[in-house]
């Protein structure tokens, strides 16, 4: 039977694969990635706290929609980095994730369920984008008590909520979660100089 030599095969990609991420997060670059992706959701957090608070989630609905891409378009035009969201279960279809970006939350979600803190998930990585060397950088975003009203179990969302999210998202997968879950993450990149 081959799968222990493809197994070993794995563990060995698996391990050069780990050092090469472990290099890259020494790189002065992966400090300003840092800085940008991590920047961003607490403003996010606070906007949607205000909004909450004023009109309730239903109004949360709104200014996620309209404001987080605006944060994300401002972040770039501000850093030179390219700045989305992405999730495995996307409430936005543009929030689709590439082949990288797909394999590093599925690489998060494996190491939360393993123990790590979802609040330190994070992966950077010098890349080949369309033949040319790109930073990438991801850093997990985990669900948080606030983020249970509209991305808590369907059935506990109430019926105002969900009438909001259908008008918006109709093929919303955005639920479901617990907190400490990790409900996507920031993605950023840009070309190397």
């Amino acid at each position: 039977m081959r799968t222990a030599p493809l197994l070993s095969l794995a563990a060995a990609f698996a391990g050069v694969l780990s050092v090469g991420l472990a290099r890259a997060a020494d790189e002065p670059w992966v400090a300003e990635a840092r800085g940008v992706a991590t920047s961003i959701p607490p403003k996010l957090l606070a906007v949607l706290k205000a909004e909450i608070d004023q009109g309730g989630f239903e109004q949360a609905i709104t200014a996620c929609n309209e404001k987080a891409p605006q944060m994300a378009r401002a972040a770039s035009e501000q850093t030179g980095w390219q700045v989305r969201r992405v999730s495995l279960k996307q409430r936005n279809p543009k929030a689709q994730p590439d082949a990288w970006e797909a394999a590093t939350l599925a690489d998060f979600d494996r190491r939360a369920a393993a123990g790590e803190s979802p609040m330190t998930l994070e992966r950077a990585e010098q890349v080949l984008v369309d033949g040319r060397p790109t930073y990438r950088y991801m850093r997990a975003l985990p669900v948080q008590e606030l983020c249970l009203g509209c991305h808590g179990p369907r059935e506990s969302l109430k019926p105002t909520v969900a009438a909001k999210l259908n008008a918006l998202y109709p093929a919303d997968q955005g639920v479901g979660y617990s907190v400490g879950q990790i409900r996507g993450a920031m993605t950023i990149r840009k070309p190397v100089p």
